[in-house]
């Protein structure tokens, strides 16, 4: 007999966690970094927009197809799509994508994760204490992650120490399950983000007055780059696309994490009020908290112009980089400095938790596999793929693995998920299904929506995509020549382990198949 599924035990509970989820490292350094190569409040209007059209009707779909698929004891996209259509023998392949993108995702963002608790560590140890301008501050980020020897570091053994006992912690929280481990997590790990996140914006709003020389870089225009909008910014193609984009990174949608996280509800779970509910949570945390702190505080101490260089020049720049070095300049450095690196962590390790839980409740679910074994499974699997991520980050593999793991599958599968709910599953029986239990009831605009703006919206970027990209991500023509085999290498580890789960999906169905057949 399999176990009875673990639940959240309460509705804050999952609500937390699905918060934990979305509230990323892409809250505090992808969502300024792309704002601000982007115009500022120019990329604000396109990222409303995205949220309204894209953002909540994905987030209402995902929540919605969990609850359905767990009522069937199914935790992952291929059982959760079987449940929809259960006469089609391949409906349930499609969902592969939903196993595969969060695992490939987890094996890098662990290693970027752990460059957090890392450099939490530092900021209390005065390690980076004496650096005073970009170029010393960049080496520093270089030699940790073993991208250059210098006078900081010499190997790549400190990172791999802080590697390592992150990726012990992100096992020992998934060892204890949903209500004992994950839930417990987000529990405590979300309010302290939230205080740490509230401590750095009054010490950003406290900031004095600006240097003599630029008085207009002040912490008042800083908050305005963030929301005055240059129009003509708007007829940019690119400026959209980053917007939609940023929407998905930040919500965690089409991933596969909240299918399998609402999956764990009950069939009269709110799923309307707790998917606003995670939504709004994290939006506060980017926009509000992400937004207000950074980039006002880059803004002030290097101006309009080098703060745009700065993010264009790379993702972990502003957050590795450009903010330790303001906070250097400010009186108890290590304390805020502290308080910024661990509210990183808090937020990357909620989230990582939640990308390798598809993989273990695949397992539990469709393998009868007890937690306990399952956890130690995916363990070993994972950390053995990790290591071209911490060994070859020079080498192209990581900018690899998110493009396609974080990037290109995550909007496929949210393409393929919105069109079976809308119209393999049906619109009508969707919507009834959106608001079984809802204390409250969606705009019958969404309805619309959902059937309609979604897909199109989904296959009109993705169409901008093949038009725009394809041609030259396939034949590398940005990748450097050295790179090259190592990303190669790394597409052809990607098609096996997505060819390995396709098949392991058609083993737990033949072996589900047998066991009914089997007499009592």
């Amino acid at each position: 007999m399999p176990a009875v599924r673990d639940s959240w035990g309460s509705r804050l509970a999952i609500i937390m966690a699905v918060a934990g989820s979305a509230i990323g490292l892409g809250n505090f350094l992808r969502f300024p970094a792309k704002a601000v190569a982007n115009g500022g409040g120019a990329f604000m209007i396109p990222y409303l927009v995205s949220l309204l059209l894209l953002g909540l009707p994905l987030m209402w779909i995902e929540w919605t197809l969990g609850r359905y698929g767990g009522g069937f004891e199914h935790g992952t996209a291929p059982g959760i799509f079987h449940s929809l259509v259960r006469k089609n023998r391949f409906i349930k392949y499609f969902g592969v994508i939903g196993i595969f993108g969060p695992l490939v995702i987890f094996i890098y963002y662990t290693f970027i994760e752990s460059w957090t608790l890392a450099y939490s560590f530092f900021a209390l140890s005065g390690h980076y204490a004496a650096l005073a301008d970009q170029a010393s501050m960049q080496s520093f980020l270089r030699g940790f992650q073993g991208l250059e020897r210098n006078t900081f570091f010499q190997s790549l053994g400190w990172a791999y120490v802080f590697f390592s006992i992150t990726f012990l912690l992100n096992i020992g929280v998934l060892f204890y399950g949903i209500r004992g481990g994950i839930a417990r997590l987000c529990n405590w790990a979300m309010p302290a983000l939230f205080i740490c996140a509230l401590i750095l914006l009054i010490r950003v709003v406290m900031l004095g007055a600006p240097m003599a020389a630029h008085p207009d870089w002040n912490i008042l225009n800083g908050f305005g780059f963030l929301w005055n909008p240059d129009f003509s910014a708007l007829t940019k193609a690119k400026v959209w696309l980053e917007a939609a984009g940023q929407i998905f990174f930040t919500l965690s949608v089409g991933i596969g994490v909240i299918l399998t996280y609402a999956s764990y509800l009950s069939k009269g779970d709110d799923v309307v009020l707790s998917g606003l509910s995670a939504a709004s949570t994290n939006e506060i945390a980017e926009v509000i908290l992400g937004g207000s702190i950074i980039i006002p505080a880059a803004f002030v101490f290097f101006g309009p112009t080098d703060m745009q260089a700065i993010a264009e020049s790379g993702t972990f720049n502003l957050g590795f980089v450009t903010m330790p070095l303001v906070l250097n300049h400010l009186p108890w450095a290590a304390f805020f400095g502290f308080c910024w690196f661990f509210l990183l962590f808090l937020a990357g390790i909620t989230s990582s938790v939640s990308l390798a839980q598809p993989c273990v409740a695949f397992m539990e679910d469709e393998f009868d596999i007890n937690r306990q074994k399952a956890v130690a499974i995916f363990s070993v699997v994972a950390f053995v793929l990790c290591q071209p991520a911490v060994f070859f980050l020079g080498q192209g593999v990581v900018d690899e693995l998110d493009f396609w793991g974080g990037t290109v599958f995550l909007v496929v599968f949210a393409t393929i998920e919105t069109v079976m709910f809308a119209w393999v599953f049906g619109i009508e029986k969707a919507w009834d299904e959106i608001h079984q239990g809802a204390a409250l009831r969606i705009p019958r605009f969404y309805k619309w929506v959902i059937k309609y703006v979604t897909p199109l919206f989904l296959f009109f970027i993705l169409g901008m995509w093949l038009w725009q990209e394809w041609i030259p991500v396939i034949f590398m023509k940005h990748v450097s020549a050295a790179s090259r085999p190592y990303v190669l290498c790394t597409r052809i580890g990607l098609a096996l382990i997505f060819i390995i789960l396709a098949v392991l999906v058609k083993l737990a169905w033949r072996r589900k198949r047998r066991l009914r057949e089997e007499p009592l």
